[in-house]
């Protein structure tokens, strides 16, 4: 394995980074650098595998804490509401909001952002770590990735 070779798949794996400066770059460019160099190295090969499957997992991660979420906290505001009030096209008022409501929505919206914010952490650590075992001649293996591409 030749040091081109493990330069590009550091930079396979740092390319993850540019999500954070452009929408959907941890996509693009590990894909544009992957696909330049499978054919010609393994290890490149390997390697951008491994980040394509990784930022696939952490994407269905994130939408099933949403999916998760979402319908919760809805739930949490509307189950107050009276559909006859949605029928009959007049005002609604929410009766019967208390602060007990108002505590569970606080609750589980810092929950998803807490979790939402240890899976970015997470993965901004994962992939600086990924990198210097990439530069150091290793096919870094995420942990906890779904095989999305074989």
């Amino acid at each position: 394995m030749t040091t081109n070779e493990k330069n590009l798949a550091t930079f396979t794996h740092l390319s993850q980074l540019t999500q954070y400066f452009i929408p959907f770059g941890n996509y693009i460019f590990p894909i544009i650098i992957w696909s330049s160099k499978k054919n010609e190295s393994e290890f490149v090969d390997a390697n951008g595998k491994n980040v394509l499957n990784f930022q696939l997992s952490m994407f269905l991660y994130t939408m099933i804490t949403l999916v998760i979420a979402v319908p919760v906290f809805i739930y949490s505001i509307f189950k107050n509401v009276s559909f006859n009030d949605f029928r009959s096209g007049k005002d609604f008022v929410i009766d019967s909001f208390s602060a007990g409501n108002i505590t569970g929505i606080v609750i589980l919206a810092l929950v998803v952002v807490l979790l939402f914010g240890f899976l970015k952490v997470i993965e901004f650590i994962l992939i600086i770590y990924g990198s210097v075992k990439s530069s150091s001649g290793e096919v870094y293996k995420y942990p906890m990735t779904i095989n999305f591409i074989k």
